[in-house]
């Protein structure tokens, strides 16, 4: 069985403030659009992982940075709320806070445009001077928000003492190989696939034939988020699709990010891959249920309870 309560996480990422509104549609340039329904919530990749995994039962530490300003103080109030220690956040008076800007249309899709503020102020010196937690953690996630020598730092400290790594590729850059061979598992969707291969992705073969691309390049196990068909395993020796739980789509931001978490926590604590990912699969089903970010993120009981009502519908 899994050793839930015992797990630490050390999460290095992004922490954003989120506003969000619906439309219609993307407006056209040069258009004012009307839009509806404006809401904030705490976000940012690193920061929904950490809280995603924390309600799963992990004990966490967030390694990030925000700005000294108020939607930092708000930002941290989130994370100290769900019980992460932010002793290792950094406080930036020069940079305002991350900020994200998201639409939500009617199809269930969203589109999001990142001002990275002060999360691009973490510094590689930022993540070594935790070495020693990171030492005594289970496992360490990262994404690619926050600069790339810093993911490598966090990485290679991470390597070094021998911790289970996942690394977010998200959101869609170019990432040096270097980097995504310090990752015990590299976990993109299909636009991050495509921008860290070149290789066009839709549908599984397309998408099964890129993830190769990174297998040749070095990477170990790559876990592909596939949205609402699922997800899909591919390393040197097997290649296998897990199908979504089918739910109603209320906001998808952060499914990706509650995915990550749930499949971090579940194999620090000792699960088999495969089940890791259906767990996440369901993780990030639930997350696209709920409006915002992290007041999506499911808990631990929650995800079991849809777990149970599934099996009783087969």
């Amino acid at each position: 069985m899994p050793r839930r309560g015992e797990v630490q996480v050390v999460v290095v990422g992004s922490a954003n403030f989120d506003v969000v509104v619906k439309a219609a549609r993307l407006p056209q340039e040069g258009e004012s659009l009307l839009a509806s329904n404006l809401k904030f919530f705490p976000g940012g990749k690193g920061a929904n992982q950490a809280v995603g995994a924390a309600r799963l039962g992990a004990k966490i530490t967030f390694i990030g940075s925000v700005g000294q300003d108020v939607i930092g103080d708000f930002l941290m109030q989130g994370l100290e709320a769900n019980s992460i220690d932010t002793t290792w956040v950094k406080r930036d008076p020069q940079r305002s806070t991350g900020t994200a800007f998201i639409m939500l249309f009617p199809n269930g899709n969203n589109c999001i445009t990142v001002d990275p503020g002060a999360n691009m102020s973490l510094t590689p010196a930022d993540v070594e001077r935790a070495e020693t937690l990171i030492a005594k953690a289970d496992a360490l996630s990262t994404v690619l928000e926050v600069p790339p020598e810093v993911v490598e730092a966090a990485l290679r400290l991470a390597r070094k003492a021998g911790k289970l790594t996942v690394l977010d590729a998200g959101p869609p850059r170019n990432c040096p190989t270097e980097i995504l061979k310090l990752a015990d598992i590299v976990s993109p969707n299909e636009t991050e696939l495509a921008s860290l291969t070149g290789e066009e992705v839709s549908g599984h073969v397309s998408a099964r034939e890129a993830a190769g691309k990174l297998l040749e390049l070095g990477v170990k196990t790559v876990v592909l988020k596939l949205g609402s068909d699922g997800s899909m395993l591919v390393t040197g020796k097997t290649s296998k699709h897990f199908p979504a739980c089918r739910v109603n789509v209320v906001d998808p931001t952060a499914a990706g990010d509650a995915f990550t978490a749930a499949l971090t926590v579940q194999l620090a604590s000792g699960a088999k891959i495969e089940t890791a990912i259906r767990y996440a699969n369901q993780a990030g089903a639930l997350a696209v249920t709920k409006l915002g970010a992290q007041p999506s993120l499911p808990t631990h009981e929650e995800v079991e309870a849809f777990a149970a009502r599934l099996a009783k519908n087969l």
